[in-house]
């Protein structure tokens, strides 16, 4: 009985989680809608911009385990 969701991603001998590769996923698309949100000029209506960075970057880490990989 094979488990369709990954356990673990390899690279060569060396095992990563992949917990590893949604966070840098999130990360990458959270510093991109911010980059979004700044060229738009959004970002001057947000009352503290650091914790609507971690907001925005905890809600694309529960998209992607829910959407994607699924633990």
């Amino acid at each position: 009985m094979a488990n369709s969701y990954p356990h673990e991603l390899s690279l060569g001998d060396v095992y990563f989680s992949p917990l590893l590769s949604m966070v840098t996923l999130a990360f990458l698309a959270t510093i991109l809608t911010v980059v979004i949100l700044n060229r738009l000029k959004i970002s001057r209506y947000l009352y503290v911009p650091s914790y609507v960075f971690i907001a925005i970057l905890t809600l694309y880490i529960l998209l992607i385990d829910h959407f994607w990989i699924k633990f």
